[in-house]
């Protein structure tokens, strides 16, 4: 059953976003060399921030595709 306009909690409430923050915050301690390994390459470091980005992008598409439900309702 889809949630109403009623029912929908803030964002920062839900599962997906602490998961999503999560992902964001590892990426950015990978990519700053905080839990990089020696020898990680500058390419690898570029990965780990396109992967926080795509995290990012994916709750808010997941987000967005929440909220239309809940007005169409």
């Amino acid at each position: 059953m889809a949630a109403t306009k009623k029912d929908l909690k803030p964002g920062y409430r839900s599962s997906e976003f602490w998961l999503m923050a999560v992902a964001q915050l590892c990426s950015l301690a990978y990519a700053s060399g905080a839990i990089a390994p020696e020898g990680t390459t500058t390419l690898e470091r570029m990965i780990a921030l396109v992967a926080g980005v795509v995290a990012s992008l994916g709750y808010n598409h997941g987000r967005a595709q929440v909220k239309q439900a809940a007005e169409e309702k």
